[in-house]
């Protein structure tokens, strides 16, 4: 299958398959998975973080993440385009009873520091606390400035708030800017990494923070069924993840960038008010043109992406190379 859905069908490679028949693996829950302590301690220094935790999922890890910021009775800001707000089933609110209070997203996914001071609670007992903001980056395949960043980085510091990042797909971020991880991660209280979207590992997530911080979301993880046992064989993808396939994003953007170009060439496929920064590309399709019917045709011919008129979305990873491109641009051509 050539398939455009998301970087999330991404198969390990065979050094990954490899590297987790092999991995010396313990009982994580009580601490001694010697493959999962690697990766989290890495990871920690790493992104210049005291402690780190593997999670099952980014969902999981953004859940630990606002629940152990966050009391009951608290809220989050966040953008109403979040993963974490608007695709993540409402699991702060309804495991944490924490409310999330989401802004508008501008058209380049940051949010309006005005809007957001102008929702942060009183100290009264009539609101929720205002205790954690959330962002997202890469968002709907957007980059956030670094310059951004660091005045989210001022707005906590004023409002005396928590920054959270949910980092799904920030190595995206860092490889589109051509910077360190560390300059996008220097400026928040914790962060979560999928290790599989677009770096390649078949399953897990990370989050970093500091060490009670972290401390209080394991406790968590746990509460929630997150608690693996012999998790090494997961971890050791994850560790290949962050050391062999970050540069290998670009490839991914190119592509992006490649298919965006092409496909807007195709009459009644506008991509051009959509400008490719990362892995995403998004389309509108005429209304005359058939497009659940196009992509149910291209299925049985082994290309697989989601049918939409309005921003129709694919994503280019690890497993989609150019020629791959080339064979969803002629097939969509035969059907018009």
């Amino acid at each position: 299958m050539i398939d455009f859905r998301s970087d999330t069908v991404t198969q390990p490679d065979q050094k990954m398959r490899e590297a987790m028949a092999n991995a010396p693996v313990g009982d994580d829950v009580y601490g001694d998975d010697p493959t999962v302590n690697e990766l989290e301690q890495w990871a920690a220094e790493r992104h210049g973080f005291e402690a780190a935790v593997f999670t099952s999922s980014g969902t999981q890890a953004n859940l630990l993440g606002i629940l152990a910021h966050c009391d009951r009775g608290d809220e989050y800001l966040c953008g109403q385009q979040a993963h974490n707000y608007k695709y993540e089933a409402g699991g702060a609110a309804v495991l944490g009873s924490v409310q999330p209070q989401p802004i508008e997203n501008n058209k380049d996914g940051t949010l309006c520091f005005e809007k957001l001071a102008a929702a942060v609670k009183p100290d009264d007992s009539h609101f929720a606390r205002t205790k954690l903001f959330s962002l997202e980056n890469t968002i709907g395949g957007k980059v956030l400035p670094l310059e951004y960043l660091a005045k989210a980085r001022e707005f906590v510091n004023k409002h005396n708030l928590k920054l959270h990042l949910d980092g799904a797909r920030v190595y995206n971020a860092s490889v589109a800017m051509g910077v360190d991880i560390k300059e996008i991660s220097q400026h928040f209280d914790s962060m979560t990494i999928c290790l599989s979207k677009g770096l390649g590992a078949p399953i897990g997530s990370l989050l970093l923070g500091d060490a009670d911080y972290i401390q209080r979301a394991r406790r968590l993880r746990k509460m929630v069924g997150g608690g693996m046992r012999q998790a090494g064989i997961l971890a050791a993808a994850g560790k290949i993840a962050l050391t062999e396939n970050v540069e290998r994003l670009k490839d991914d953007h190119d592509n992006a960038r490649y298919l965006s170009e092409n496909l807007g060439a195709i009459p009644g496929f506008n991509t051009f008010i959509y400008p490719v920064q990362t892995n995403i590309v998004y389309a509108d399709v005429a209304a005359h043109i058939d497009i659940h019917s196009i992509a149910s045709t291209l299925k049985e011919q082994g290309i697989l992406f989601s049918p939409s008129h309005k921003a129709m979305r694919f994503v280019t990873h690890k497993d989609v190379k150019k020629s791959d491109i080339d064979t969803l641009l002629s097939a969509i051509e035969k059907q018009l």
